[in-house]
């Protein structure tokens, strides 16, 4: 079987992005039971909703139950697990024995993905958790590709592994910085990622830093690109896409740069480097922190650790929203103007470059330029588009 690409979303519309972009299954959660709590915008009809879509594009549904449960957290969890069930959803992600048991009784439909939250990295303990009843381990982050080799050459159980999006400071999650400073729970949905702030060590008044954030722990994002070739020759089940916090832009610009990557290695029997060259042009297009290769090619605290500040890029500035008679209402993200190149992306095919010819408000009025947030224009399109379509600025 072909290696699956596995996508977040945050909420029901970036699911559908997901989907279109190409992932062959999506994850996502309702706030109460899932960790990133703040990014789960579920509703339960919307559950139903993203697995129908899902389903219907021949992709699959994954409902994330990953938080680390106290006592309390179990009031009304049953009832939940039985209606993801009804709504089809394909497997829960969960972290806790006691959920998987659960499921088991309330949902035997469902498949049961152990968490990263877990930290498997070792055969052994894929081996454990296939005697509980597991069809799916997401490895930890901090699994090497050495280990990985190994661990694929004896499991016996899907093996999922993560291939781009945010890292941790601690072992997949296994933090309390977040509790202590903020009262925040990162393991039951709270995290304020405050490992990511920027620290100062004060005596008095006066500040004893020698460089700019000292005390920073914030990781490098992961991007294993140059690895994928070496992943699917594997064939791990999946690879996993982290960032249900993300924007739909970032979405789709990743799980596109994936899915050509992937399907290169498919269709050619390798990705070459034309090919990787493209594909990390994609990534690097909504990349905000500097990235590496995770812990797959062996332990390495200069490339984890950094100082940089975060850089936000601005290339992306609006959604179509609606497609008339060969124009585009666009609802502005960024600042454009009469005459500037933008292009179009699509879900399938490279982007479309095009000049600004003129910009229409709907109620007719000519506009030079795109400036208020939200604002919705008329412009003419180089070809038809829909609702999930982007414009950026133009590379050409």
């Amino acid at each position: 079987m072909r290696t699956e690409l596995l996508a977040p979303a945050g909420d029901l519309e970036r699911a559908k992005i997901a989907v279109m972009y190409g992932a062959d299954a999506v994850y996502f959660g309702a706030a109460q039971f899932s960790l990133r709590a703040k990014a789960s915008n579920f509703s339960l009809d919307d559950i139903a909703q993203a697995a129908d879509f899902a389903h219907r594009h021949g992709s699959k549904a994954y409902v994330t139950v990953n938080m680390i449960p106290h006592d309390s957290d179990f009031e009304g969890l049953e009832e939940y697990l039985k209606k993801l069930q009804r709504f089809g959803v394909d497997a829960i992600i969960c972290a806790s024995p006691a959920i998987m048991a659960l499921c088991r009784q309330a949902a035997p439909g469902m498949e049961v993905h152990i968490s990263t939250q877990q930290t498997t990295l070792n055969s052994p303990a894929l081996a454990w958790w296939k005697k509980q009843g597991a069809e799916r381990i997401v490895l930890g982050r901090e699994v090497q590709y050495d280990d990985l080799c190994q661990i694929m050459k004896k499991a016996e159980v899907p093996v999922e592994v993560f291939i781009h999006g945010g890292m941790c400071a601690n072992f997949s999650g296994r933090c309390t910085i977040s509790n202590l400073l903020t009262n925040r729970d990162a393991n039951r949905g709270g995290c304020a990622q405050s490992c990511r702030w920027n620290y100062h060590l004060y005596e008095g008044q006066k500040c004893l830093d020698r460089e700019d954030y000292l005390l920073s722990m914030g990781s490098r994002d992961l991007c294993a690109a140059d690895w994928l070739e070496a992943l699917l020759k594997l064939d791990v089940a999946s690879l996993k896409i982290e960032g249900r916090m993300k924007t739909a832009y970032y979405l789709a610009n990743v799980i596109k740069a994936y899915r050509f990557l992937i399907d290169e290695y498919y269709n050619k029997g390798e990705i070459s480097q034309t090919a990787l060259a493209y594909g990390k042009q994609l990534l690097a297009r909504v990349a905000n922190r500097p990235t590496y290769n995770g812990f797959l090619g062996g332990i390495s605290e200069e490339s984890q650790i950094y100082n940089l500040p975060s850089q936000v890029s601005q290339n992306y500035v609006a959604s179509v929203i609606a497609y008339r008679d060969g124009r585009g209402l666009l609802q502005t993200r960024n600042n454009y103007r009469q005459g500037d190149r933008l292009a179009l992306m699509r879900p399938q095919g490279q982007d479309i470059s095009f000049t600004v010819d003129q910009m229409v408000d709907e109620d007719g009025q000519q506009v030079p330029v795109a400036n208020r947030p939200m604002q919705r224009l008329w412009v003419r399109l180089p070809a038809k588009a829909d609702q999930y379509c982007f414009i950026k600025m133009s590379e050409d």
